[in-house]
């Protein structure tokens, strides 16, 4: 999937959804440890339920790899179910790869040959060789780590460089714009460090920015829509425990898709509206103005 093709699907759906699939035995609804392959049923019937207002799921793989060969299976088939029912659909592993040339060509190759991923999400710590392998495939993203929403993260990502006076985050992103365009490109983003959104777009104004955070992490949309967002929206916003876990019972998917709904794909069309993507024909006064017989709307910046 392009970049026009992915801007494309925001618009259409007026979502910038995507719902981790953070798929645990011990969390799922009882009653599907009785199926033939829970990991797959649980992630299936979230995944019809919630495609209406999302545009992306990011199985992370540390959920199916705990599992052994059958939790890979689970992972195939979820996958590959994804792209067969909705290829509209973009699919992130969110797999945090990284190593020397040689062992990222493969990963590549597994991600992306072997399993019909659209992107993957790369550790830059190895520098230019261990990304460049993910890069060789036409329509196939890498989603690099910038600056993550982890406690841990104010370990080593915020510290300054005396020589360049930048954060490690920001040299990341600066060296990283000479490697690859926003065409194939995306970065790791943190919503609970929304308040360095505006400093970040200042150094990739263009990328796709993926932000985890929202949700169970406490990030906040609104700040995340308020400095992230972009002329093509260039956000994919990810919640994970908060959507797929709403509830334990037999309509579990039917919870999932109300908040999906509620909390984020409403809250997104208007956000995109605000900014100015999506059009809009009811009033809001206090941020509206006409502009050929139709209500335009600002951008947040502005609201």
């Amino acid at each position: 999937m392009d970049y026009k093709k992915l801007s494309s699907e925001i618009l259409s759906k007026g979502s910038f959804l995507c719902i981790g699939l953070d798929t645990d035995l011990t969390k799922i609804p009882k009653h599907l440890l009785d199926t033939e392959d829970p990991q797959f049923e649980f992630n299936k019937q979230i995944v019809d339920a919630t495609h209406h207002f999302a545009i992306a799921y990011k199985p992370n793989l540390a959920f199916y790899e705990a599992e052994g060969v059958k939790g890979w299976q689970s992972l195939e088939k979820t996958v590959c179910y994804i792209k067969d029912n909705y290829p509209d659909l973009f699919v992130i592993a969110d797999a945090k790869r990284g190593d020397i040339g040689n062992t990222s060509k493969l990963y590549a190759k597994a991600f992306f040959e072997k399993l019909p991923f659209d992107a993957i999400t790369v550790a830059p710590y190895m520098g230019e060789d261990s990304i460049t392998p993910f890069l060789e495939y036409p329509n196939k993203w890498v989603i690099l780590l910038a600056l993550t929403s982890n406690k841990g993260s104010l370990d080593f990502q915020h510290n300054a460089n005396a020589d360049t006076d930048q954060s490690l985050h920001q040299e990341v992103l600066t060296k990283s714009k000479k490697w690859s365009t926003k065409q194939n490109m995306m970065y790791v983003v943190g919503a609970t460090q929304a308040d360095k959104l505006r400093e970040i777009r200042e150094i990739v104004p263009d990328n796709f920015l993926l932000v985890p955070g929202v949700g169970a992490q406490g990030g906040s949309l609104e700040e995340v829509a308020k400095y992230g967002m972009n002329d093509s929206c260039g956000l994919i916003v990810n919640s994970s425990r908060e959507i797929i876990y709403a509830s334990n019972d037999k309509n579990f998917a039917g919870a999932a898709a109300k908040i999906a709904f509620e909390k984020y794909q409403q809250p997104m069309r208007q956000y995109l509206q605000a900014y100015g993507l999506l059009w809009c024909n009811f009033f809001l006064p206090s941020i509206s103005s006409v502009i050929y017989g139709r209500f335009f709307l600002y951008s947040p910046s502005k609201i």
